[in-house]
């Protein structure tokens, strides 16, 4: 039965719903992690329509006694057939990890002082999960470096295609 529940895990289809690609731009990633989002029924169905916003949003220890990870200022857009019992849209989510991966990025974040935002988040069968990471803000001049390795890495495969 075990082995059941792993290739099921496999077999997954991921859609993706939506991405932070600014991300990858301020931040230097370091490690990311799956995890999953306790959400309501009217946020599951916007996110069905693609209404979401990851600007600004951050994951953090909102208690310092315990490892429970809480997602905020991610914007979900109320669903707009919902009645008096939509969400809120930028409300805190907790986010669901191990603790042994809790445990981790807490000392992480308190001792080394990084920051762990949202890359990506999808559907995962009928899941919907986080991709979080543990990042470090990048300094200008990295940005700049970023892209001119970009720029020469594009222009020599133009080179070579041609």
């Amino acid at each position: 039965m075990l082995t059941l529940n792993t290739i099921e895990l496999k077999d997954r289809k991921k859609k993706i719903i939506a991405s932070n690609r600014k991300a990858r731009h301020d931040f230097e990633i370091l490690q990311s992690i799956e995890a999953g989002i306790v959400l309501q029924g009217t946020e599951v169905k916007s996110l069905r329509a693609g209404k979401c916003s990851f600007q600004d949003a951050y994951a953090t220890f909102p208690d310092k006694n315990s490892y429970e990870l809480y997602l905020y200022n991610f914007h979900i857009s109320p669903y707009e057939q919902g009645n008096r019992n939509n969400h809120e849209p930028k409300r805190p989510r907790k986010l669901l990890i191990k603790q042994r991966e809790a445990e981790k990025l807490f000392l992480a974040v308190q001792e080394k002082g990084l920051t762990i935002i949202p890359l990506s988040l999808y559907f995962s069968g009928p899941f919907v999960k986080v991709e979080i990471a543990l990042v470090r803000a990048k300094k200008k001049y990295d940005k700049r470096e970023d892209l001119k390795k970009r720029e020469a890495t594009r222009e020599i495969n133009k080179k070579f295609r041609v």
